[in-house]
């Protein structure tokens, strides 16, 4: 092994035989940079030696997923305290990424977390904290404890910055007095003597120099020992030179029986005051951006009536177990996710599934935890409790989804990383400028420009913009049931050109329902003996018949005898009579003349039904239509996606004809037809050649890979697990208005996030050359400073008052 190089080592998942190890040997030492590399088959992990300056340790586990198997890695939520502007966030971000076994590492200034996605062979959860620690921060394990926590924590921070506040503004009040009586245009103030004492200036300035501002000198040492700057090595510098200036005027001053009117003191005092006033502001409206979770968390219940032994007990959420049978009563919150084994009732899921009028519930019918008995005493038998629920995966998406990174924070990463050096080094040489040439010899003049300089820089405002916005952009859209995985997803969704719909489910209802009935005899007479054939039979097309006549409140009459004959139809008899119900094939066999009806079954199969013909005692009675039927909200939704610019495309397995019937009815711009579960995919990579970015929505297994494929995929949420494992976002109503309501809200996001980038470089941009040229005053720079942040996280909080 040569001296450059590192040895890592990391399990493998997927193998089966030593061919596979050998393979994988193979592959990882073609790679550049690789040394050497050794697979163990029964340990099911793998050592590599490598040289980091040619191949990263990210590029090794590539290529074993390339060669079709899986690097297991585990994911750690670490909750950090201690980081107070984008240059924290970006070092810890940095520094995590350094260590060995690291694949991914995420950290979120808003939500005050990270997301470390490690190879548990490598390095663990305890040496991540170490880490942190070890770079100026706390870190703790995010746990549901912790996570419930975290609020507390908020809430005790908002109280610790109000305090600090109160007391600065206390003693920076005379201060600020004293200032004000220094203008020509403030003369008239009366300004008590003792305040333009430079003692009495020092004695109210030190304690909040040093006591109020002890955090910045704390975070500028721990950022400075490990080689990095940040926020509050601004701070530090730029209020420490002002006041150890005016300390040494106040010491020059002894014995001169005058009053300095030179000195800095109120400078460095409300300097520090307006910046904990704008980390007050901060930390209440960062507080407010996760509403979503807390609204999501509030709809749990607290506690459930447990059956155990014959006996009912109330116990804690967290205590119930899947198999456990929970009493529920009318007006109660369903506790977990089960099945109804005793009682009727109705069930409000709107908070689910978006319907406003309560499911009707029986015995055998599936429960939603956190949903609403209604008016019926029931007992559920809990089938998923805690993490598993519905609610539980919901709130975990969401709060993934908060905590993810946008491509495009990539760039305010980028410059947030380099920015304090620059500006330290920006206001050095507006000193000099000052101090040399502009007012040659004033240091007051150009401590006081460098100080401005120093403090209108913090880049607070740019770790803010884009976080806060996914948070509450992403919480926005979860309150209207549309769950985004990642903040990718929700950048990339705003690109989408073409919108590809699969039928079955999505477009339609997905269950067929009879439409049509034609007949010249009595039509009561005619449905009630068809009811009576069909309820024999299990065909999907017979429970729709038998539906349709039951809802029109016929008497279904009871078939003698019953015959299946597939592909065909049925045979019955039926009060005596002989019933065939069937294809043309099928009265056909039995030379029944059906050819006055022709005209209406073509009709009927151009409209995309499919329409089955009935003879009784060998002559021709009617035909009953069955179709699956268009959601009452497709074609509405489907003009609203139009409206907005964009191509609609249905695609199905279904024949032409049926296809363009229900594509019309919809009113989408093109119909792909007669298309193969497995060709799904390819014909959205079609698309994607054809330079369109395209959004597949869809529900059932068969549209998982088209979903995989899409550059974005939408799964309606009343579909199955696989589609929504397989999506980058699920629609939990089932409504193909949300498709609409996604992409506007992606839209919004993204335009505030750019509103928020825009105001967060401008203001440094412009910001930066006033300071330099003398036209902010320190304590003006610094209430610049403090509102930029506020403003971008109000500017984001916006996006909680979108309508959809």
């Amino acid at each position: 092994m040569s001296e450059q190089a590192k040895e890592t080592q990391f399990e493998i998942s997927g193998m089966t035989c030593s061919a596979c190890a050998v393979r994988i040997e193979k592959g990882l030492k073609k790679v550049e940079g690789v040394e050497n590399a050794s697979v163990n088959l029964a340990l099911e992990k793998a050592a590599v030696q490598f040289n980091p300056e040619k191949v990263k340790q990210e590029d090794i586990f590539e290529k074993v997923e390339n060669l079709g198997y899986k690097v297991v890695t585990e994911k750690a939520e670490l909750a950090i305290t201690g980081m107070t502007c984008a240059a924290c966030s970006a070092r810890i971000e940095k520094g995590l990424k350094k260590m060995d076994g690291i694949s991914d590492a995420n950290v979120n200034l808003a939500l005050e977390r990270a997301d470390v996605v490690y190879n548990p062979s490598a390095v663990s959860p305890a040496d991540l904290i170490k880490r942190v620690e070890k770079l100026g921060y706390g870190a703790a394990l995010r746990t549901e404890e912790v996570a419930g926590e975290e609020q507390d924590h908020r809430e005790r921070e908002i109280e610790r910055q109000k305090g600090k506040f109160t007391f600065a503004l206390i003693l920076s009040l005379p201060l600020l007095w004293a200032m004000a009586g220094h203008f020509s245009f403030t003369s008239f103030l009366y300004v008590p003597e003792m305040f333009m004492n430079p003692w009495v200036q020092l004695a109210l300035a030190a304690p909040v120099q040093f006591i109020i501002g002890r955090q910045f000198y704390t975070g500028a040492y721990k950022a400075l020992r490990n080689g990095s700057a940040n926020m509050d090595v601004l701070v530090a510098l730029g209020t420490s030179a002002a006041f150890f200036y005016s300390l040494y005027l106040s010491i020059r001053s002894i014995g001169s029986g005058g009053h300095s009117v030179n000195l800095y003191f109120e400078t460095s005092a409300v300097l520090i005051t307006l910046i904990i006033l704008g980390k007050l502001f901060e930390a209440k409206a960062k507080g407010r951006s996760s509403e979503a979770i807390k609204k999501l968390m509030n709809l749990q219940a607290k506690t459930a009536r447990v059956i155990r032994n014959g006996e009912e007990t109330e116990i804690p959420l967290e205590s119930v177990m899947p198999g456990d049978i929970l009493a529920v009563k009318p007006g109660e919150k369903i506790p977990a996710d089960g099945m109804i084994l005793e009682g009727r009732t109705a069930v409000d899921e709107s908070m689910i599934t978006g319907e406003s009028v309560p499911a009707d519930k029986e015995p055998g019918d599936s429960v939603i935890g956190a949903t609403i008995n209604k008016n019926g005493f029931i007992k559920v038998q809990a089938a998923k409790v805690g993490k598993d629920t519905a609610l539980a995966q919901i709130i975990k998406v969401v709060e993934d989804a908060q905590g993810s990174k946008a491509p495009i924070q990539r760039l305010a990463d980028k410059i947030s990383g380099i920015f304090v050096p620059i500006v330290v080094g920006i206001a050095a040489v507006v000193f000099l400028i000052w101090y040399l040439w502009a007012d040659p010899g004033n240091f007051a003049e150009a401590l006081e420009k460098l100080i401005a300089v120093l403090v209108i820089a913090c880049p607070c405002a740019l770790g803010l913009a884009t976080p806060t916005s996914i948070m509450a952009g992403s919480g926005r859209a979860a309150e209207y049931g549309i769950l985004f995985k990642g903040g990718e997803h929700l950048e990339r969704t705003h690109r989408i050109t073409t919108v590809v719909l699969d039928k079955t489910g999505t477009i339609t209802n997905g269950k067929p329902v009879l439409t049509d009935v034609l007949t010249e005899m009595d039509e009561t007479e005619f449905l009630a003996m068809a009811g009576a054939a069909e309820k024999q039979s299990e065909h999907p097309l017979a429970e729709a018949i038998t539906a349709g006549i039951k809802a029109r409140n016929i008497i279904m009459k009871e078939a003698e005898e019953f015959e299946a004959i597939p592909g065909y139809g049925i045979k019955a008899v039926v009060a005596g009579k002989k019933l065939l119900i069937g294809t043309r094939r099928l009265l056909g066999a039995d030379s029944i003349d059906f050819s006055p009806a022709e005209a209406d079954l073509e009709t009927l199969e151009s409209q995309g039904k499919t329409a089955m013909l009935a003879a009784i005692d060998g002559h021709f009675a009617g035909i009953i239509a069955v179709a699956d039927t268009i959601k009452d909200t497709s074609a509405e939704a489907i003009a609203r996606l139009k409206e907005m610019g964009l191509e609609v495309i249905m695609m199905t397995g279904d024949n032409k004809a049926t296809a363009e019937a229900i594509g019309r009815e919809a009113g989408v711009d093109a119909v792909i037809s007669e298309v193969l579960p497995e060709g799904k995919a390819e014909e959205v990579k079609k698309l994607q050649k054809q330079g369109k970015i395209v959004a597949m929505v869809g529900d059932g297994i068969n549209d998982a890979p088209a979903l995989a494929v899409a550059d974005i995929g939408m799964a309606i949420g009343t579909g199955t697990d696989v589609a929504m494992e397989a999506a980058d976002i699920t629609l939990i109503r089932g409504d193909l208005r949300s498709i609409s309501d996604a992409i506007y809200m992606s839209r919004k996001t993204i335009s505030n996030i750019r509103q928020n980038l825009f105001w967060a470089f401008g203001y440094n941009t412009l910001g930066i050359p006033f300071a330099a040229l003398g036209l902010l005053a320190p304590w003006l720079a610094g209430a610049a400073m403090a509102f930029s942040s506020v403003s971008v996280v109000l500017n984001a909080l916006r996006l909680q008052r979108v309508k959809l």
